[in-house]
Order: C-alpha cells, then sequence, then structure tokens
C-alpha cells in the first residue's frame, strides 16, 4: 500500500506502524515476517464483479473450511503472531458461522477487519460488528450508482452497499471504501471523494487491477499508462485539497509501487525538502511485500503467497500450522519471492528505485507470459527510472 495522505500531507494513518516502522526491516535482518493475513473464508458471494480474483459466485465450494477447522487455523495465526486477520471472499458475511469466527479470533488477541461488499450488512450486521470490535470495515464499490451495480453485476447494490457503510457509521465503526480503478471507472474517482466527505468515511483505498480470477479476462480493460498517471494525478489534488480544508482523509493506492515512485519524482521537482522525507518512508516500506509481509489463505485451507496467486499454493492449513508453512523459507516460490532481485529481468532489475517498488505485482507480470519480466502497469518512463544515459 502506498499512502497519499502520509507521504503528501504527513499524517499518520492506524496501519502505518506496520508500512512505515517495520516492513522493509525484516530484508535487513533475514527474520521471517508476521504477516497481514487475508483468509478468503468462502467463495460464495451475491455479487458477481467482473474483476474479483477469487472468481466468487452464488456458490458454497466443497472443502470449505467448517467451524472447527477454522478454529483451528485461527489459533495457529494467533500464535504465529499474525498482526492483522482480514476476513475476505467471496462474501465473508454468508458464512453461517462468520459472527461466532470473529468472536474467537478477538479473543485470540487478533485484530480484526472485515472487506466485503457491505450489501448483507444490516443494522443488526452492524451492531454484532460493533460489539466485536472490529478495526475497520472495507466496503467495496467501483463508482457511483449504475456504474457500480453494472461493474458488481446487480441492479441495486450501490444503494445496498451505501447502507452498510451508513449502519457502521451508526455504530462509530471506522469504515474504509475501496474501489478497483480501471479504464471503465476511472473518471468517477472526484465522485468518490465527494462521497466519503459527504458520507463522513474516513479511508479510501484506490487498488490497481490484479490479473487474477475474473480480473485476469479484464487486462484488456486495464488502464492505460497515461490514464493511471490522470488518476494518480487526481487523487494527489483531491487529498491534498481536502486535508488544506481541515477534512483529511486517509488515502491510499493498492497493487502498484510505481506510484510511490510518481509522486517523489513529483514531489523533487515541486519541493525538494518533502521528497526527501517521501523518499526515506517509500526505502523503509520496500516496496511489494508478497510471500513477505501479506499472505492469504483460501477457503479450503490453501496458503498464498498473497491472495492473488490463487493458483499457487504453499501449503494447507488443514495439515500445518500456518506459522509453520510461512516459516518454511526453503519452499521454492516463498524463497524467490523473498529474494526476487536477483531474480527480476528487463527494466524491473535496471531501475534505478527497485528499492522503493520491490519489482511490484508479479501476478501482473507472469499474466503477461514471465514471472520475473516487466509489470505490465508501471507507467513510469525509462527517462523516469534512470535507463536512459
Amino acid at each position: 500500500m502506498i499512502s497519499f495522505s502520509r507521504l503528501l500531507c504527513d499524517a499518520i494513518g492506524p496501519m502505518d506502524t506496520l508500512r512505515y516502522n517495520e516492513a522493509g526491516s525484516h530484508r535487513v535482518r533475514k527474520v521471517i515476517p508476521r504477516p497481514v493475513l487475508v483468509w478468503n473464508c468462502t467463495r460464495q458471494c451475491n455479487l458477481v464483479c467482473r474483476h474479483c480474483y477469487a472468481s466468487a459466485d452464488n456458490r458454497k465450494r466443497p472443502g470449505e473450511m467448517d467451524t472447527a477447522t477454522a478454529k483451528q487455523f485461527i489459533t495457529g495465526a494467533a500464535e504465529f503472531g499474525v498482526p492483522v486477520l482480514m476476513f475476505s471472499g467471496g462474501e465473508p458475511l454468508l458464512r453461517h458461522d462468520f459472527f461466532e469466527l470473529a468472536h474467537f479470533a478477538k479473543d485470540k488477541g487478533l485484530r480484526l477487519v472485515i472487506s466485503t461488499n457491505g450489501t448483507k450488512i444490516d443494522e443488526a450486521a452492524a451492531k454484532k460488528i460493533a460489539e466485536i470490535g472490529f478495526a475497520e470495515v472495507g466496503i467495496s464499490l467501483d463508482g457511483i450508482g449504475d456504474i457500480n451495480d453494472q461493474f458488481r453485476g446487480k441492479k441495486g447494490a450501490f444503494d445496498a452497499a451505501l447502507a452498510g457503510m451508513r449502519n457502521c457509521l451508526a455504530r462509530d465503526v471506522r469504515v474504509s471504501l475501496r474501489i478497483v480503478v480501471t479504464h471503465f471507472n476511472h473518471e468517477e474517482i472526484p465522485g468518490i471523494f465527494k462521497l466519503v466527505e459527504k458520507e463522513g468515511i474516513k479511508r479510501v483505498c484506490f487498488y490497481h487491477l490484479a490479473y487474477a480470477g475474473r480480473g485476469g479476462q479484464m487486462q484488456a480493460e486495464d488502464m492505460s499508462h497515461a490514464e493511471t498517471r490522470h488518476v494518480i494525478d487526481t487523487i494527489c489534488r483531491e487529498t491534498f485539497d481536502m486535508y488544506k480544508k481541515g477534512n483529511p482523509r486517509e488515502i491510499l493506492s493498492v497493487g502498484n509501487h510505481a506510484d510511490g515512485v510518481y509522486m517523489y519524482l513529483k514531489l523533487k521537482a515541486q519541493d525538494p525538502e518533502r521528497a526527501e522525507k517521501v523518499l526515506a518512508l517509500l526505502e523503509t516500506n520496500g516496496g511489494n511485500n508478497s510471500g513477505e509481509m501479506i499472505g492469504s489463505v483460501d477457503d479450503l485451507g490453501n496458503v498464498h503467497p498473497d491472495q492473488f496467486w490463487w493458483h499457487y499454493n504453499v501449503g494447507n492449513v488443514k495439515d500445518n500450522k500456518f506459522g509453520d508453512i510461512w516459516s518454511n523459507d526453503s519452499e521454492p516460490m516463498l524463497h524467490d519471492l523473498r529474494n526476487r532481485r536477483q531474480l527480476l529481468k528487463g527494466r524491473c532489475s535496471r531501475c534505478k528505485y527497485l528499492s522503493l517498488c520491490n519489482g511490484n505485482l508479479r501476478v501482473r507480470a507472469e499474466a503477461r507470459g514471465d514471472l520475473w519480466g516487466d509489470d505490465p502497469a508501471c507507467y513510469l518512463t525509462d527517462e523516469e527510472i534512470g535507463l536512459c544515459s
């Protein structure tokens, strides 16, 4: 994640201790990292989003972890010292035992987050979420009104998600709005900022498209490099304007660490002193952390380097504790991701800002035919990354 609000405005967010104090340091200490853990606890969903990396639909998959197995997995994650457990899906609230498992995880001392489409959060659900003590409810919208509904495959999804947000906010539950930005909806960003200001939402995450699941079928609909630069400029402007008005929000982007380099280069030309502070923050963060500071467990118990790597398993929590699986540094993919800089090819291998980006999202490179090749979503020019004499 890249925090626009931290880099541009020096506004410290609740999770910044993970992003800017610890994230890069494990590479120096050679300590097996304790990752933020995304648990896709079900692939069942009441929507059919075009970009869904889990290819979720309205079916519950055979072999989904039952309550007892899930509790065993949660216990192992807590014992290993996982700092955050994110319930995701599919739609996590479709699990009949969702609140039971959330109570259990909270009692184990885990910091809890939900990633949901929000349509199932009625007043009763919001009350339970508040009582359990979730740190955050991430609710996905991919535009305003019909744009969102087209993207998510169901009429009325926008209104239902907005009602879910309002139910959470009424209970003083921290809400994070999440949007996957593509060519289809990239002009929606100003409207999203107006919405969060109107509704009192304190956090927004702008996701770059990951070429995984149904998202892999949308590669042709990803933003062009010019569109991406326009989007990042818009987010920067809106973030800074809200800060200047005394109405700041935590604004982040996810899935493209070129964003941090792009902001640094802009600041270097406009505000060199601020740029040096930004450079230090980006170096501490260390770039993409798949297989290091972010991990994933799917509905069947398979462990993945991140939530977009469902085509590659590094173990299964039905067979071994999560900590034992994650600590196996000899597992080929985990080992390679944790030592990727010597494997990268092309522009990535020669980029002067590799220490800030760490090769970006490898799933996108793999989708284009070479796991260690260039990430096609890097929109920085050869000149900007120091490849021109």
